[in-house]
């Protein structure tokens, strides 16, 4: 019998890449960052699509030097065998200063295949 419910995680039960993504991003270490990425990922962040290595490393330093803020993991599910949600709370000097965003992974041979965020 399969159960298809979201299940709770906490922070240290998710799967080893997205918490290596996700210290790294924290950190501003794009080159462990990418490391985590297939290498034709996609990730979708604030309406727009980044395909590729290359364009997600793009990503992430515009992301790190953009703002400055503080992020907090506040919730982690996994919703099948693949997928995980991972919700954030940022505060800083982005328009509006506070919001809760949530990681949507999906995962394939043990790499981030693909990452939405949204609120």
């Amino acid at each position: 019998m399969h159960d298809n419910r979201p299940r709770t995680s906490t922070p240290d039960t998710l799967p080893e890449v997205i918490s290596r993504y996700l210290t790294a991003h924290r950190a501003h270490d794009t080159a462990t960052a990418l490391t985590a990425f297939a290498r034709e990922a996609t990730v979708i962040d604030d309406g727009n699509t980044y395909e590729g290595i290359e364009a997600i490393g793009g990503w992430l330093d515009r992301s790190a030097a953009e703002f400055t803020y503080t992020i907090y993991l506040t919730d982690a599910q996994q919703t099948d065998a693949t997928r995980y949600i991972a919700t954030h709370h940022l505060e800083g000097n982005f328009p509006g200063g506070t919001i809760d965003l949530r990681y949507q992974f999906t995962l394939r041979d043990g790499l981030i295949e693909r990452l939405a965020i949204e609120p």
